[in-house]
């Protein structure tokens, strides 16, 4: 724990900040390191997780493999301290929409908030995707309480382990097309994500903007990714 807070810690928080505004993500490049990517995907192996298969049509087609209750320890530890950092963040984008909820410092009180209003379904997964394998445009905003940014991060190595498979993200505003956006991964690398939406600036003032992301078509090999929710579902 200590060594991934002083990873954080030497991030230029006040430019992930900006990074965020302007695209509603930014990337935390090499982020995991080789021991901690390995670990991770192998968790895709192990008989603890609840595993999801997507339908054509649907959500894609592909594995999702869900860890519930039994999130490996160095990934809460993960999450909690990402939280800590990620909260003033969502607390600022709130002010500008006229959102009064303010989210607690702590992610375990958010959590009991969630607990509280029905929500205790984790969405914390891996995502392994083989040849032709896709993840369709979507949002993991289901609930009362949402908290407006997670965090995604690439197991697999571009190139080597898999072909396509890129992470994808479109925005909406009002009364426009959608903008679609890629977002740079390497191996090991990680970016946090606007789950659903933030505030945008406009010529009258500020607006909420809608996100959506997906991961194309992979076109050879196998790619493993991970997603790390900060909020529970129904």
């Amino acid at each position: 724990m200590a060594d991934f807070d002083t990873r954080l810690d030497r991030l230029d928080w006040a430019g992930i900040g900006v990074q965020l505004d302007a695209e509603g993500y930014a990337v935390l490049p090499g982020l995991l390191g080789a021991g901690e990517v390995r670990s991770l995907a192998q968790q895709a192996t192990s008989s603890g997780v609840s595993r999801e298969f997507l339908e054509p049509g649907a959500l894609g087609r592909g594995e999702l493999l869900y860890f519930g209750a039994g999130v490996p320890a160095m990934l809460e530890q993960w999450r909690t301290a990402l939280y800590r950092r990620l909260v003033v963040i969502a607390n600022r984008w709130n002010e500008p929409l006229g959102v009064d909820y303010r989210y607690p410092a702590e992610l375990g009180d958010f959590l009991q908030r969630n607990h509280k209003a029905g929500q205790t379904r984790g969405q914390s997964h891996l995502c392994r995707l083989g040849m032709e394998d896709y993840v369709s445009l979507h949002q993991r905003n289901d609930g009362e309480h949402v908290f407006p940014l997670q965090v995604v991060a690439l197991l697999s190595e571009p190139g080597a382990d898999f072909q396509g498979g890129e992470f994808v993200m479109t925005e909406q505003r009002p009364r426009m097309q959608s903008r679609p956006l890629v977002v740079p991964l390497k191996l090991g690398d990680a970016a946090i994500i606007a789950t659903a939406g933030r505030p945008f600036k406009g010529a009258k003032g500020y607006y909420r903007v809608n996100l959506k992301h997906a991961i194309s078509r992979v076109r050879q090999g196998e790619r493993i990714g991970l997603e790390l929710s900060f909020h529970d579902a129904p």
